[in-house]
């Protein structure tokens, strides 16, 4: 089966995941998600991350993160730039999330980093996902 975008997938399976409070979520890896995930977990969205070997593709275990209440640490998460229509901004149009509760997920030219860090850098890339 072929995707035509995996990261949608990807953040789709997340959503879901979270709203039906399971602990983990298997998706199939890939670099660019485990990048992801990886920044997920290091701004403190998710609790880890894990890559399963596998015999046709590697699976990318994600254990969720939820708060004292059981409400998730990922309150939204939202695909910014498509396969159909890319958002790409200059290193001066890089804006917070949700004033700053939030973060964006950016590609550039020094790899995958949240808005934060790319503002921080001067530079600019495309915007994958938001997530607050």
């Amino acid at each position: 089966m072929s995707l035509t975008d995996p990261v949608a997938d990807m953040l789709t399976r997340i959503r879901n995941a979270c709203r039906a409070r399971h602990a983990t979520v298997d998706i199939p890896s890939s670099k660019l998600k485990e990048a992801i995930a990886g920044l997920l977990e290091r701004e403190g969205f998710v609790e880890g991350y894990e890559v399963l070997p596998d015999n046709k593709q590697n699976i990318l275990r994600i254990r969720l993160k939820y708060i004292d209440d059981k409400r998730s640490a990922i309150e939204g998460i939202r695909r910014v730039s498509k396969p159909s229509l890319r958002v790409y901004v200059g290193r001066k149009e890089v804006r917070p999330v949700r004033r700053y509760m939030g973060i964006s997920v950016l590609t550039t030219t020094h790899g995958i980093m949240t808005d934060r860090e790319a503002r921080a850098k001067g530079v600019g890339g495309e915007v994958l996902c938001e997530v607050w």
